[in-house]
């Protein structure tokens, strides 16, 4: 089966730095977007950053500048870089990809658990 597991959430102080990491585990035949999306108590989910998988990358406005979205295809690997992070960027952060399980079958959305970004004021 396939699983996205993430990592690197935590508490951090406002102007602080994390790396979130999500690793895709299982048997697949390819994956295409992966993206990060973040959701605050009481709200929606929302996305934060996007990447395909020949680079090209999506951030949303309140995060450019401050979040860098990267891969590593051949680790399945998605990694979000969040640099001078503020109280309002706290929410649950959850990892998404677009994933096909075999050459036969249509790319399903697969979420990860979520890791939880507490930023102190």
């Amino acid at each position: 089966q396939v699983q996205l597991v993430e990592s690197g959430g935590g508490l951090v102080q406002a102007g602080g730095s994390l790396r979130l990491i999500c690793a895709a585990s299982g048997s697949f035949f390819s994956i295409n977007t992966m993206g990060w999306y973040h959701q605050a108590p009481g709200k929606q989910r929302e996305l934060v950053a996007v990447i395909t998988s020949d680079g090209m990358t999506n951030e949303a406005d309140a995060v450019k500048g401050r979040f860098t979205i990267s891969r590593d295809n051949a680790k399945h690997t998605v990694y979000l870089q969040m640099h001078g992070l503020k109280p309002g960027d706290t929410a649950v952060y959850y990892c998404h990809a677009k994933i096909r399980p075999h050459w036969y079958i249509r790319e399903y959305d697969y979420w990860g658990q979520g890791t939880q970004v507490t930023v102190s004021s």
